[in-house]
């Protein structure tokens, strides 16, 4: 993310020394998800339809938007404790008029979020954050949502109705009314009962890929989709963080393990210290060691750790093998 510049003539320059240019920016995708600038136009449709409905039961008080605005122009990228607070003291959902006006102010597309700290969303002007070329509403809603439905045929190279409305989460009825437009094909894949669309490039390709191993975040869009996911792979993922812990079966943050093309297992990973601590591995068979230990190690170098350590392995007979190959 930019996050440099205190006023659009300065973020200019700061980007003509330096060479930066912005990448992504944070919006509502399939869900708050960092997407490639390029697509700031492609989401035009539902900027206008968060500036046109009803505000939820959130209420301003006059001025307050402005306010906002107005002090980000004037200070520049601000989280929303440095706007003025972000909570009013009450339960989670309890947001101060600040907070209201700068999540307002991001739906609508006046404001970007260009960085995370922590948890905290960093806001900063579109103007400053998107480039010229890419700041604006231009396209009807129509065009949208061709564009959104042939990237998610593109990113997931084969999808029914129901994978490419998800992936961008729009209304069946708005992929039913492009799809023959977007530039994917129609195709029958076997075993599955609904019909299909592919990207052409996809089609027209060799399959690659299949060498990866690694760990998948269990927000992954490869795995998001949990229908699609089941279909596929034949792999049930769900996300237990929200799950009363007596109930969990894989762990907190259980994330899938991917090799040769397959999902194998899974393990709930935690760090003490420099020690990337493996809570809970569930493994499918014995071929899944290697990959397991592989990806571990991998996963220990994200986090500047040095060394693993396994505590609970589902099949107590594959522990041993496994703690010797992370070794």
């Amino acid at each position: 993310f930019r996050t440099h510049g205190w006023a659009r003539s300065a973020a200019r320059r700061s980007n003509r020394r330096t060479g930066a240019t912005p990448h992504a920016f944070e919006y509502w995708s399939h869900a708050a998800c960092v997407l490639p600038i390029e697509e700031w136009p492609h989401f035009a449709f539902r900027r206008r339809a968060y500036r046109a409905r009803p505000h939820w039961h959130h209420e301003l008080p006059p001025g307050a938007y402005e306010k906002v605005v107005a002090q980000l122009r004037a200070e520049g990228p601000l989280t929303a404790s440095e706007l003025g607070g972000a909570k009013n003291g009450g339960l989670w959902w309890d947001w101060s008029a600040t907070k209201v006006a700068a999540e307002r102010a991001l739906t609508y597309g006046e404001v970007v979020c260009v960085e995370r700290r922590g948890w905290k969303r960093v806001y900063d002007l579109a103007e400053r954050a998107v480039p010229d070329t890419l700041l604006h509403d231009d396209l009807d809603d129509a065009e949208c949502l061709r564009r959104l439905v042939r990237l998610a045929g593109q990113s997931l190279g084969v999808g029914t109705r129901a994978d490419l409305a998800d992936y961008h989460r729009l209304k069946a009825e708005q992929v039913d009314a492009v799809v023959a437009d977007s530039g994917l094909v129609p195709v029958t894949v076997a075993g599955w009962d609904k019909a299909a669309w592919a990207d052409p490039e996809a089609l027209a390709t060799t399959p690659r890929g299949r060498h990866r191993t690694t760990l998948l975040s269990p927000f992954d869009s490869l795995i998001w989709d949990r229908a699609r996911t089941e279909r596929i792979f034949g792999f049930s993922h769900r996300l237990e963080a929200y799950v009363p812990r007596p109930k969990r079966i894989y762990g907190y943050f259980a994330m899938p393990l991917l090799s040769g093309g397959r999902l194998l297992g899974r393990v709930d990973p935690a760090r003490e210290g420099t020690t990337l601590v493996a809570r809970q591995v569930s493994l499918d068979t014995p071929k899944a060691v290697a990959p397991m230990a592989e990806a571990l190690r991998e996963a220990a170098g994200w986090v500047g750790c040095d060394a693993v350590r396994i505590e609970r392995v589902n099949r107590p007979e594959l522990a041993a093998p496994l703690a010797a190959a992370v070794r």
